[in-house]
């Protein structure tokens, strides 16, 4: 099982992207998904598996804090 900490996607070129996490920078793969800048997003092993609303990434950055402090 893998899990996923959200990070916002800050550029898209073709079918590759830039997440922004907390603190680091990842260049990843968009794969079939229509990932622009300014969505959040789910990244599993260098690939987007899931664009996420706000709510949602805010909600699942939130947990991460409470289970990693």
């Amino acid at each position: 099982m893998c899990i996923a900490f959200p990070g916002k996607i800050i550029s898209v070129s073709g079918k590759t992207a830039v997440i922004q996490y907390p603190h680091e920078t990842r260049e990843v793969l968009v794969s079939d998904l229509r990932a622009k800048v300014g969505d959040w997003a789910l990244v599993q092993m260098g690939i987007v598996v899931k664009i996420l609303s706000e709510e949602e990434a805010k909600s699942s950055q939130q947990a991460w804090k409470e289970v990693l402090s």
